[in-house]
């Protein structure tokens, strides 16, 4: 009897530990936001870049919504994904006059990333940028970009090249900045890129955590981090890099885990 009982007792303290382990693990699921996600029949690329290090994610593609809908869905989300794309309007940044040297706009695309930047922002949602989420992070800081990299910067960097897939670049990481920290103090690596536009005038409360060979800034975060929620964004592509590579996976990681304990003080 006495060994039935205890048999009982495992068995009870078992569920509960098991049901307990379930609804712990429902807490924890993380909703990540992606201002515009880029699938195909078989990937969705983004959100596949968080997967590899995450599986336990629900994600949002608020390109679909109108401006308000996107706004509601953010609000129940733990982090935003600022992702690439087109040229960001230059009319956004005080060079309307050389609109004709740009590439293609989504000018419906630049006023819902700019409305949800705002919300990651003063919410304190944790914000990550990929190439344009770069550049449009820096310029709703009231910073600018160079219109065209091969008319308007001397360099000899190739920053895009038509099959972008392979089109490595070297960085170099800034000392003692987040960027240096997250990627385990890595000083240097080669990247990704696909871009032809770049960072000239730094935003308010930015500063530059890395740059390529050509000394055109890669990333940004703010100089105070203390004073803002989670900010970090990358000129290169981390999503389309080894899963393992010191300046993708850590990136992902970090996002994650900022999202997380965002979610634990909702």
């Amino acid at each position: 009897m006495r060994n039935q009982i205890l048999a009982i007792f495992i068995t009870i303290l078992f569920s509960s530990l098991l049901i307990s382990s379930c609804h712990n693990e429902k807490q924890r699921r993380l909703k990540i936001a992606i201002s515009k996600e880029k699938s195909t029949k078989s990937t969705t690329k983004y959100a596949d870049w968080l997967l590899r290090h995450d599986s336990n994610i629900d994600y949002y593609n608020l390109y679909p919504l109108g401006i308000d809908s996107a706004l509601k869905t953010l609000s129940t989300c733990d982090g935003l994904l600022v992702t690439g794309g087109e040229d960001v309007f230059p009319g956004n940044y005080g060079k309307i006059n050389d609109t004709s040297r740009c590439g293609s706009f989504d000018r419906d695309r630049d006023s819902l990333e700019f409305a949800l930047i705002n919300m990651a922002i003063d919410d304190g949602i944790p914000l990550f940028g990929v190439c344009r989420g770069e550049q449009i992070i820096n310029i709703y800081r009231g910073g600018t970009l160079y219109i065209d990299i091969p008319t308007d910067y001397d360099s000899t960097v190739a920053h895009r090249q038509p099959n972008w897939g392979i089109g490595y670049h070297p960085v170099r990481l800034v000392k003692n900045t987040l960027l240096q920290k997250i990627c385990g103090n890595t000083r240097q690596g080669d990247v990704v890129s696909n871009h032809h536009q770049g960072i000239e005038i730094l935003g308010n409360g930015l500063m530059i955590s890395s740059y390529s060979s050509d000394n055109l800034p890669e990333s940004i975060e703010w100089i105070d981090t203390t004073a803002h929620p989670y900010l970090m964004a990358v000129q290169w592509h981390p999503e389309a890099m080894d899963t393992l590579d010191p300046l993708s996976a850590p990136l992902a990681i970090k996002f994650l885990q900022e999202a997380a304990e965002y979610s634990e003080k909702e």
